[in-house]
């Protein structure tokens, strides 16, 4: 089951009593005359997709009706293998589990309501009714917009960074082939420096990819964007202690008397370590424990 719909069918499961509870006012609320009225219900309630009518033998007695079309293939089709759990309550009404529905391929729900010898049953769109009752917060649009912008930045920050990773080979073979005059300690650093800033660039973009394009949850965790941040802050910091031991190196083979610049860059370097511990051990600290 995809990540977005597990997470919207956890969503109505917190708040299942709410939502049954006003999915039966609803239904209630509608006019009696479902079928003569399908239209104008479909056009101002958007979280049903469907609906028709089921007589007491279990067989269709009306169209699927939905928004975009009347289906009348079906009507006669026996339906009982639908209603073999099929408990209807003190107002009979009976709301199913969720599930995902075999034409929209969504996170859905099914209403039915026994009216006069007949089971109206109403496929309710989970996504848009959570959305509705301010459960959630999701907008196509807007969700669309973003993905894209996500994914253009994504896919050229993963551009860059495999240029950087490139680049890097190619100093080191260019090293080893003796194809360059350069200084050897100098080249092979900067090597491993343009490698591993393209690894830690190519780590962000992947998170982003994933996390903002691949899968977007409705319920931010506080701590994602913390973890992201993290990570790549780990990569930078590797690449900065990797520049400061060439440094050390260099001055040391050529001018010991700016040690002292060293020593200073590696001081910088090693707050920046302890302040990424102290950064994690803060977000540890903050994160909620789930009670065992």
């Amino acid at each position: 089951m995809d990540k977005v719909m597990k997470e919207v069918i956890n969503a109505y499961r917190a708040q299942k009593i709410n939502v049954d509870s006003f999915l039966k006012t609803f239904i209630k609320s509608l006019p009696k005359n479902y079928i003569d009225q399908s239209l104008s219900i479909l056009k101002q309630y958007r979280f049903i997709q469907l609906m028709y009518g089921v007589d007491s033998e279990f067989k269709q007695s009306t169209p699927v009706i939905s928004k975009k079309e009347s289906d009348l293939s079906q009507i006669g089709g026996n339906k009982s293998h639908y209603f073999l759990k099929l408990q209807l309550d003190e107002d009979d009404v009976y709301i199913s589990n969720p599930y995902i529905h075999h034409k929209t391929g969504r996170a859905s729900l099914s209403v039915v309501h026994f009216i006069d010898s007949t089971y109206y049953v109403f496929d309710v769109n989970l996504i848009h009714l959570l959305e509705d009752l301010k459960l959630i917060e999701y907008n196509s649009f807007h969700d669309k917009i973003k993905r894209t912008i996500y994914f253009f930045g994504s896919t050229m920050l993963a551009i860059v960074a495999i240029a950087l990773i490139v680049y890097g080979g190619y100093v080191f073979f260019a090293l080893i082939f003796s194809l360059s005059s350069s200084d050897f300690l100098h080249d092979i650093f900067k090597s491993i420096i343009s490698m591993t800033l393209g690894l830690a660039i190519y780590d962000l973009a992947k998170q982003i990819f994933e996390h903002e394009v691949i899968y977007q949850s409705f319920h931010q965790t506080e701590d994602k964007q913390y973890k992201v941040l993290g990570k790549f802050l780990i990569s930078i910091i590797i690449a900065l202690s990797i520049e400061t031991l060439m440094v050390v190196f260099k001055i040391a083979l050529d001018d010991a008397s700016k040690m002292l610049s060293a020593f200073y860059l590696l001081i910088g370097t090693t707050i920046m370590l302890i302040g990424l511990g102290y950064f994690y051990r803060t977000i540890q600290e903050s994160t909620p424990k789930d009670d065992c």
